[in-house]
């Protein structure tokens, strides 16, 4: 087990977790932390508290400080800037003539980046805007193509239910929804009744899709032939799942009559083969399709930028490493360099006492005489000369 807290930074955000070390944090305030983007300033929504070792991605990052008056101010000051950095790349975008929608501007907490949301039919050539913006932030940019999921997560509006969105409201991650689901809960499969703000199936449709298949699992399919608990027998007409009762046509007296009983009265075996159809035309077929298929690249789309982070803060662990190390060898090599040098002294004076005592002897540094070494510089000139005469 690990003492951890959750901390979230932005509304509806994910939650993650950092190390409270001493602090002592409570739910609701406010903390500077270090992340793969850079020092952020996060909400704690979750207080301190022990997890499984499992649950948490190591190495476990631990909290800076408890946000401070100085801290409110700048991330008060940091909001204004966003709206300012908005209006400006509007303006580039527009002059660079791009077709892409700016969707959000957001300053890091030490303002030493600014990222871009924004949302495209496919893949922009942003390069000259990024230098175009370089020049006027004098900052890093980053800008991050998103879905419409995440597009209406981070705008917000109101549902057709009349409540704000739940992406907007509390949902952390999305959840993959698809056509089964609205089937499951016997909901018209028009696709203006079941899409959402976005235009994708609605996230509200996985809500109760565990309490709608528990129910069903009671109930007989409209066509199965049940047996009431006063022996009369008859084919399921209809089932109200919620209420958890069953209509049956029933034979009396060669008369067919509907009656209404609770599933609990009734004996059945399901008959998996007869299910009730439901007529859906080819267009609306063709449009679920296209539908269900979206959010199925919004969702791996997902799981890419997951990993993109990821792989960001490896790369800024290992450049912190990296760093690390660098100084410990630097400080290692200038430790040994002033060694060498001490010990490079020693030598040079250790040899200049042996050289002048080998010059007091008569010798040379080598151990040889030098008069030796005189003769042997003659022989080799008196051969040379030889040679050259013999040429």
């Amino acid at each position: 087990m690990i003492r951890v807290i959750g901390v979230r930074f932005r509304t509806a955000g994910k939650v993650y977790f950092f190390d409270p070390l001493h602090f002592e944090i409570k739910k609701g305030d406010h903390v500077i932390v270090e992340t793969a983007r850079g020092i952020e300033y996060g909400t704690v929504v979750s207080g301190i508290r022990e997890v499984e070792d499992d649950k948490v991605v190591q190495p476990l990052k631990p909290v800076i400080r408890i946000a401070t008056e100085r801290d409110h101010e700048q991330e008060a000051a940091n909001k204004e800037k966003e709206k300012d950095a908005y209006k400006i790349c509007l303006e580039k975008i527009q002059k660079h003539g791009l077709e892409m929608k700016l969707i959000d501007a957001e300053y890091t907490f030490d303002n030493n980046k600014v990222l871009f949301y924004f949302t495209a039919d496919g893949r922009i050539d942003f390069r000259e805007l990024v230098k175009d913006l370089a020049s006027v932030f004098r900052t890093r940019i980053e800008l991050r193509q998103i879905g419409v999921r995440d597009e209406t997560k981070i705008l917000g509006g109101i549902g057709i239910c009349g409540r704000p969105l739940c992406c907007h409201s509390y949902l952390s991650d999305f959840v993959p929804v698809s056509i089964k689901m609205a089937k499951e809960q016997n909901l018209s499969l028009n696709p203006t009744k079941i899409s959402g703000v976005c235009g994708r199936l609605m996230c509200c449709l996985k809500n109760e899709e565990e309490t709608y298949e528990e129910l069903n699992r009671r109930l007989p399919d409209v066509g199965d032939y049940v047996t009431t608990e006063d022996g009369l027998k008859g084919e399921v007409q209809s089932v109200n799942v919620l209420r958890q009762l069953v209509k049956v046509i029933v034979d009396l007296d060669d008369e067919k009559e509907i009656r209404e009983y609770e599933v609990g009265k009734l004996h059945f075996k399901k008959k998996h083969g007869k299910k009730e159809k439901v007529e859906v035309s080819k267009e609306e077929l063709q449009e679920l399709e296209r539908m269900e298929q979206e959010d199925l690249q919004d969702n791996m789309q997902e799981l890419e930028e997951h990993d993109f982070e990821k792989k960001s803060e490896e790369r800024q662990e290992r450049k912190n490493g990296n760093r690390q190390n660098a100084r410990q060898y630097r400080g290692n090599h200038q430790e040994n360099r002033q060694d060498n040098k001490n010990s490079g002294q020693e030598n040079h004076h250790e040899g200049g006492r042996d050289r002048r005592n080998d010059n007091r002897q008569g010798r040379r540094h080598d151990g040889r005489p030098k008069r030796y070494r005189q003769d042997e510089k003659s022989g080799r000139k008196a051969q040379n000369h030889d040679n050259q005469s013999e040429k």
